[in-house]
């Protein structure tokens, strides 16, 4: 039997992994650092959201361990625009290859076109209460904080960028050093190519003669100039960049996408053999993609935001969401948060006490992954359960100046909540967001030929019967001229309405709904 680390989670086990590797170095651990970027050049997604998050949760494992540890969250707004991405206004095309953070908002509401992207993600962050310190990378290169790093690259230029084609096959560092000046003519960061560095002057000669950027040619205007690596003019290649961040800022974590590993393969030499700087630990992930198996990508157009999150599910949901695991694509649409909605509500269960799991390990382990959702400070008392389905449909069928009312006074005919709590009343808001935009089938469930034919009993007795007490006594006569147990048919019937094997008494809730509608769906079911 493996033993059991910490509360049993990944978190754990990563963690205790880190903290072992450090001991090796024999680096100090009066603080260890872990590490997440912040994309600042489209509209940040779930995707892009994990990174912090599951950043923040290898922390929160660092310190449980009774080491103090912290999350520098670091925008990459030095980034140049590479595309502009679906949905944003076409104008933004003017400012192609120049630093987000030096392009106008299109919204007129942040400083600048990276701070209102690098905003949205930091604002998640805030909803979640993740605490983390925030580096803005211009700021960075402004306040000199990787000059150390800037100038020994640099100065080997030439090797690194042999290196470079060595792991990669890229052969363009051979040509140009792995810095990219901002053009004092027409203020776009890749179109100029560095060409020699100077030592004495900390200077980088370089010509402004264009670039391929995603896919597309951009021209240079020609200028030549020079710029003071000190001035935060320019910003280092990603195959060197994050070396240098490790570095400067002491990073001993940091996970990546499978995206990105070669240029993480290329910074973590550059980082042991040119910084004299071990490497953080890493983790790969790999990407969140749409229901089409395609990656989510702000250029692409397919972006699920956290705000699309909030608009239906809860923090903690998304909380979940990442925490479950860290390796393997997962694909995701807003059609999965009552899932995640519901298994929240059931690890609180398992927490609390009422509801049983298999194995001891596997308790410690979904009691572990409840406190780390929680952000290792779980509530002192569960809070009340109602399928997220049920309260969908529930939700659909309430009138819309007395949602949560209806809502509360049905559930209490249930027999399925006594007083509304806070938290209920914004469970049944969001739920109401989810029915009227979102909602649509179930997965239809495997039937086998008996609940076939009970199913379709059903759907006969509601042609003829819209009387609560009459339904919910013809469902046991029907489960009865059948053969199976009237709990089991009933277990059948929440699966197929609200998948979820528990729910309210079925006679008042088909009325509540509706007859037609509750028909309309068991028909479905059986073509």
């Amino acid at each position: 039997m493996e033993k059991v680390i910490g509360r049993g989670t990944w978190l754990d086990k990563l963690s205790f992994e880190i903290i072992q590797r450090e001991r090796t170095l024999k680096r100090n651990l009066s603080l260890v650092r872990v590490e997440s970027g912040l994309g600042a050049s489209g509209i940040p997604h779930v995707g892009s959201l994990s990174d912090a998050l599951r950043a923040y949760g290898v922390k929160l494992a660092i310190e449980d361990m009774g080491f103090k540890s912290e999350l520098v969250a670091y925008s990459d707004d030095m980034d140049g625009l590479r595309k502009v991405p679906a949905g944003l206004p076409k104008e933004l095309d003017r400012y192609l290859a120049m630093p987000v953070s030096r392009i106008p908002d299109p919204f007129g509401c942040h400083g600048s076109y990276g701070s209102h992207m690098g905003g949205l993600l930091r604002e998640a962050l805030d909803v979640l209460r993740v605490e983390y310190r925030f580096e803005s990378g211009a700021e960075v290169y402004r306040r000199n904080l990787l000059r150390n790093q800037i100038e020994a690259i640099l100065s080997r230029g030439r090797e690194v960028g042999e290196k470079i084609k060595e792991m990669t096959g890229q052969e363009k560092y051979e040509e140009v050093l792995p810095y990219f000046p901002v053009c004092a003519n027409c203020g776009r960061i890749y179109t100029a190519h560095a060409k020699a560095y100077e030592p004495s002057t900390g200077t980088v000669a370089y010509e402004c003669i264009g670039a391929d950027v995603a896919g597309r040619k951009l021209e240079g205007c020609g200028h030549r100039g020079e710029v003071r690596v000190s001035t935060g003019e320019g910003k280092l290649s990603w195959k060197v960049e994050f070396a240098a961040r490790w570095a400067a800022l002491d990073v001993r974590f940091e996970a990546y996408g499978k995206d990105i590993a070669d240029s993480v393969r290329v910074n973590d030499w550059v980082s042991q053999h040119v910084l004299g700087f071990p490497p953080p630990f890493h983790v790969q992930y790999e990407m969140f993609l749409d229901k089409s198996g395609r990656k989510i990508s702000k250029s692409a157009g397919n972006v699920f935001t956290p705000q699309t999150w909030f608009r239906y599910g809860s923090p903690k949901s998304l909380v979940l969401l990442m925490y479950k695991r860290i390796k393997g694509a997962r694909t995701l649409s807003t059609e999965d948060i009552p899932k995640y909605m519901d298994e929240y509500d059931q690890l609180e269960d398992i927490y609390f006490g009422k509801a049983k799991v298999g194995s001891k390990d596997k308790a410690v382990r979904l009691r572990g992954l409840y406190e780390y959702t929680n952000f290792l400070r779980p509530p002192r008392a569960p809070e009340q359960h109602v399928p997220y389905r049920l309260l969908a449909e529930v939700a659909f069928a309430a009138p819309p100046d007395d949602l949560e009312g209806y809502c509360v006074r049905r559930l209490q005919a249930y027999r399925m909540v006594n007083e509304p709590t806070e938290a209920l009343l914004q469970r049944i808001r969001l739920a109401r967001n989810w029915a009227v935009e979102v909602m649509g089938e179930l997965p239809k469930p495997r039937l086998t030929a008996v609940e076939r034919k009970a199913v379709k009993d059903l759907v006969d007795m509601l042609s003829s019967t819209t009387q609560a007490e009459a339904i919910q006594d013809g469902i046991f006569e029907i489960a009865k001229s059948n053969g199976l147990q009237p709990g089991e048919y009933f277990k059948l019937l929440y699966r197929v309405l609200l998948g979820s094997e528990r729910g309210p008494r079925l006679g008042p809730y088909i009325v509540d709904v509706g007859v037609e509608r509750v028909a309309s769906s068991l028909k479905k079911v059986l073509e």
